[in-house]
């Protein structure tokens, strides 16, 4: 998108314009978790305490949403309000952002709607809960979120807890590699299962400190490439069993099929049926797991901000 163009739709708030005219480090939080990922009130109390973490570490929080035609980046409590109590709030991937803005519904957006938002902004870093991925019986129906095509074309680092469990975490991992996308386990040689800290299946590369990150970050983004993603574990405290989360989404996945629940509505489908199979347990590992990646996501940006450039960044 031009640049005059990105402008026409971009609506910075002041925070954000003052920190990115200054070099200050900014986060870019998604809406859908508000929308679409927690009940409320827990999703605007999550929203909010995400943002408070990432100006606790220093940095500037920026949750973007669409709203009257326009990329607001770095929202109100009010209009954090507005996303967590609207109905038909539009999911808003890279796919349905000119209509978002066209239309000038109120969306939220996903994670490669964010990326997206957040690259056109001009904010490196991301931090959400868990990536789309290749959903379970996706060799046959090909239901694969746009967020695995986003991180091998948008240079957005997204710190995550892995992809959602209730998809195909082994398909999901080949995936990214086919698309050439760093898988950087934070602390952690194995894929986080976002519920739970452990999935069986082992990463290439493990990361130690956050100036390790931005490091890697920036020879990566110096070097022409794109999107990286950084895999906290959930903290230990919050983390389900591995065999209650995998019964609870069986269940989740037969009753999809039985009321034949599909597309962009499968994934807050499954949470919710998840949600209530585990006693609301789910939600919480989910709210502890989006206040650590804010908290890791403020410190990487932090430490890039404060690294030496080698090069264009």
């Amino acid at each position: 998108m031009p640049v005059s163009a990105a402008d026409r739709y971009l609506q910075l708030a002041p925070t954000v314009r003052a920190a990115l005219a200054e070099g200050r480090p900014l986060v870019a939080l998604e809406s859908t978790v508000i929308a679409h990922g927690l009940p409320y009130p827990i999703n605007v109390e999550t929203a909010l305490a995400m943002e408070e973490a990432i100006r606790q570490e220093g940095a500037v929080p920026a949750t973007i949403a669409i709203r009257a035609g326009r990329i607001v980046v770095g929202l109100e409590r009010a209009a954090i309000e507005e996303l967590a109590t609207a109905r038909d709030v539009l999911k808003v991937s890279r796919r349905d952002l000119a209509f978002a803005l066209v239309s000038q519904r109120l969306g939220a957006t996903t994670v490669s709607g964010t990326m997206l938002c957040a690259h056109l902004a001009g904010i490196r870093f991301f931090a959400t809960g868990g990536i789309g991925g290749v959903h379970r019986g996706g060799e046959s129906t090909l239901d694969i979120s746009a967020d695995l095509m986003e991180l091998s074309r948008t240079p957005v680092l997204v710190v995550c807890a892995g992809a959602k469990a209730i998809l195909d975490l082994p398909r999901t991992l080949e995936y990214l590699e086919t698309q050439g996308v760093p898988v950087l386990g934070w602390q952690t040689e194995e894929l986080p299962a976002f519920y739970t800290a452990r999935s069986g299946l082992r990463l290439q590369q493990r990361v130690e400190a956050e100036e390790q990150v931005a490091a890697i970050a920036r020879t990566h983004w110096e070097c022409g490439l794109s999107g990286l993603l950084v895999c906290a574990p959930v903290p230990a405290e919050a983390a389900l069993p591995a065999e209650q989360v995998e019964k609870a989404i069986a269940s989740a996945l037969i009753r999809a099929e039985a009321e034949g629940i599909r597309g962009a509505a499968l994934t807050p489908f499954l949470l919710r049926q998840v949600a209530e199979t585990t006693g609301g347990a789910s939600i919480e590992a989910n709210r502890a797991l989006l206040l650590n990646n804010a908290r890791l996501a403020a410190r990487i940006a932090r430490a890039y901000a404060s690294s030496p450039a080698s090069g264009p960044a």
